[in-house]
This record gives C-alpha cells, sequence and structure tokens, in this order.
C-alpha cells in the first residue's frame, strides 16, 4: 500500500483521474478529488491538500481515518490468519460473533461481507419465516418497504427501489415487495396482510436524504409489526453503531426490531464487514447449505469488528455524537435561513441540508474547494456525516467555513 501511495504521489490528480476514467465502469461520478492519505477526521489528496471529512465513507470511516487500534488488529491478525473460508472454524469468528451479540443484544449473529449482503440475508430469513412459522403459501410472502428506500445494489433489492435509475434496464423486478410511503403510519398498517412476511425500514433514510420519520413512526412500526404477526427488520447499515447519538437509531424510540441489519463502521472502514442480527426464533430458519459466503467471518473481518466495536465503546463515541450533532445542527439552522434553503435536519452527527433549486452538486464542488469534502443527493440536498471521533474545535470551524458556503449555493 506505501508503494502504491508514493507512486500515485508523483502523478496529478488529473492524471489519475484520467487513468481511472479510461479503464473503469462509469458507474460512479466522484469528485475529481484524488485522496491518498487519511487520520481520524482528515484526508489529503495527492497534491498533499489537507480536507474535513464530512461524508465518513457514508458512516464507514465513524472512527475516523486509518484508526490505530483497529488498523494494529487488522494487521496482527493479516501476518497469521487471513481466511479459512466456512468449511473449518476459525478463532476469531466467536469473538466476532459474540462482540456484535452483546452490543446489539440479539443472540444470533450471521456474519456477511458487504451492507447489500446483509439484507439479502435478512430478506431470506423474512421469507422462509413466513412459510415456516407463519403458514404463507409457499411463494406468496410479501415484504413492505418504503419510497425512497436504499438498501444496495443488488437486482433484488434496486427493483424495489422508486429512484429510476437504479433499476432502468435491470429487470425484471423480483416479486413480492410491496412498497408504501415512509413516515406513514396508515399507509403502513394498510399494506400489511396475511402475506406480509416482514418489514424492511431504514430508520432514517440515508441516501433519500437524511430523511427522518415523524416522532413515534418506528415505535408506531413496531407495534404494527407485533400486532399483525409480521417481522420487523430494520437496516442501520449507515445509523447504526452511535452515528444518531445511540448505539442505533430504534433506541430512540424504544423499537427494537426483529431483525437488525449492521455493516460500515462494523469494521471502522478498513476491511468490509456486515452481519444480521436476530434472537433464535428467526435465526434458526437457516439450517446448513441454506445460506453462506467464503470471505463472512474471516479472521481478518472478526478481528477488525472486535476492534472496532472496542473502540466505539471505549472512546463513548454514541454520547460524542449526540453532544456534537446537537451543537452542529443548531450552528448549522443559525446560519442557513436562505429562502433558497428548504431544510436543515439532522440526529447525532448524521445531518443534512435541503435546498429548494437542485443545486446541492454545485455546493459539495464548493465545499470540497474550501477544504470539506461532503456529498450530494437527489439532486437537492447535502449530507453532513463527519467521523464521530472529529474533535469539537475542529468541527466548529469547519462549519464556520461550510455555512457561507453552504448559503452561497442557494443564492
Amino acid at each position: 500500500m506505501a508503494g502504491t501511495g508514493a507512486t500515485a504521489g508523483r502523478r496529478t490528480s488529473r492524471e489519475l483521474v484520467a487513468q481511472a476514467d479510461r479503464y473503469g465502469a462509469a458507474n460512479y461520478r466522484p469528485l475529481e478529488v484524488v485522496l491518498e492519505r487519511g487520520e481520524g477526521a482528515f484526508l489529503w489528496d495527492v497534491e498533499g491538500r489537507r480536507y474535513v471529512d464530512m461524508l465518513s465513507a457514508y458512516s464507514a470511516v465513524s472512527q475516523g481515518h486509518c484508526h490505530p487500534r483497529i488498523v494494529a488488529a487488522l494487521v496482527e491478525q493479516a501476518r497469521r490468519l487471513t481466511l479459512t473460508s466456512r468449511a473449518f472454524h476459525n478463532d476469531r469468528m466467536g469473538d466476532m460473533l459474540e462482540a456484535v451479540s452483546r452490543a446489539t443484544g440479539f443472540a444470533k449473529v450471521l456474519p456477511m461481507n458487504t451492507g447489500a449482503e446483509a439484507v439479502e440475508t435478512a430478506i431470506k430469513a423474512m421469507r422462509r419465516w413466513g412459510y415456516e412459522r407463519k403458514g404463507i403459501p409457499d411463494g406468496a410472502a410479501e415484504i413492505v418497504v418504503f419510497d425512497g428506500n436504499f438498501h444496495g445494489r443488488t437486482t433484488t433489492i434496486v427493483g424495489f427501489s422508486d429512484e429510476p435509475e437504479y433499476a432502468r434496464h435491470f429487470g425484471p423486478p423480483t416479486p413480492g415487495f410491496v412498497r408504501v410511503p415512509f413516515g406513514d403510519l396508515a399507509a403502513l398498517e394498510a399494506a400489511l396482510g396475511a402475506r406480509t412476511a416482514g418489514v424492511l425500514l431504514e430508520p432514517i433514510q440515508g441516501e433519500a436524504g437524511v430523511r427522518i420519520p415523524p416522532a413515534g413512526y418506528l415505535g408506531g412500526a413496531r407495534r404494527l409489526c407485533r400486532e399483525r404477526g409480521v417481522l420487523l427488520c430494520l437496516d442501520e447499515v449507515q445509523t447504526g453503531l452511535g452515528r444518531t447519538g445511540r448505539w442505533f437509531a430504534w433506541q430512540h424510540e424504544a423499537a427494537r426490531p426483529d431483525l437488525l441489519v449492521l455493516g460500515k463502521a462494523l469494521s471502522g472502514g478498513v476491511y468490509p464487514v456486515s452481519c444480521l442480527c436476530a434472537d433464535a426464533e428467526v435465526m434458526d430458519v437457516f439450517g446448513p447449505g441454506s445460506h453462506g459466503s467464503t470471505y463472512g467471518g474471516n479472521p481478518l473481518a472478526a478481528a477488525a469488528c472486535v476492534a472496532a466495536l472496542a473502540v466505539i465503546e471505549e472512546e463513548r463515541l454514541p454520547e460524542r455524537a449526540a453532544a456534537l450533532g446537537a451543537r452542529s445542527l443548531a450552528r448549522l439552522r443559525a446560519g442557513l435561513r436562505a429562502p433558497g434553503i428548504a431544510d436543515v435536519r439532522g440526529l447525532g452527527l448524521m445531518m443534512a441540508v435541503e435546498y429548494r433549486q437542485p443545486v446541492a452538486a454545485r455546493a459539495v464542488r464548493a465545499l470540497a474547494a474550501a477544504g470539506i469534502l461532503a456529498k450530494d443527493t437527489r439532486g437537492r440536498v447535502v449530507r453532513l456525516m463527519p467521523p464521530l471521533v472529529v474533535p469539537e474545535d475542529v468541527l466548529a470551524d469547519a462549519l464556520d467555513a461550510a455555512v457561507p458556503v453552504l448559503a452561497e449555493a442557494a443564492a
């Protein structure tokens, strides 16, 4: 990795972008900033310019870039054993499963790699539970999803998205999904029927623009699912592990789900790690041969995960997110009162500025020029999600610099 960085450092951002464009698929359109180093809340490009990270790789680096404790655990494990497959046990996976179980309160954990894989695992679990426990006729199970959802990029998942480009020419869509408006309890209640196996819900919709449901919605969804004999699955890949000021977003309303999907910060951004958590009554629908992953629960993943969870707990990152988030949101709201700004919202260190016009891409380019890296979504929204370890003075200075830039974009 050091050799790659040294080589990249002798080339300009323009040259490296051209190389990526020549050999890579055009499925992303990133900012033309080429990064080579990260530490804590900071990133440096190949020209040596420092930026404040206000995206955190969509929450994957909540513990900060290259957290020394997590990196050390990964490197130590890499010298000893990296992969065995699931054909054999390894001496690290049990530590990971126990650590996740203790952190979440769920009895069972099924390890995967990416968030999308964990969501697919949850879909399998809900469907099989519906057939084997609820008695839904085979092949007829339904799962309720929501407008604005983002759960990954597999063909099944994009088939129930309402974002046209996610699904265009990737059909036919997988049947068995019923989509309802996000945040509307009456619509959810109407969609729950005898063939409903589960509800797949993001407590806050990140990719849709940090959309926060009305107060009481999560608790209401929990109640409805319990009353109707339906599983509630919360996708906390972005919101979980401290991002919203609690370990998990469902804790803001005591809306404990039946299934919990985690990823991203589960490894602190050093290795792909995800999992599905549930109690035995749900997880026991899986038997040998019913599901699997060669890399799921591998020793490298396990070592990184155990260290990443320890950092969240010992550095009290959920508490930091709650305190810094409240002050940051107040600062943004006080400084962004321009008529062109529709909303400033957030929970913990998951914040967003929404414009009335599709100017968000222009805003993030201007932020990058000011030394702040953020990301736009849906044309009108800028997301602000710094690492939870960001020093208070660094965050305050970044917001002081960001507010006039964000306000200018609204003019």
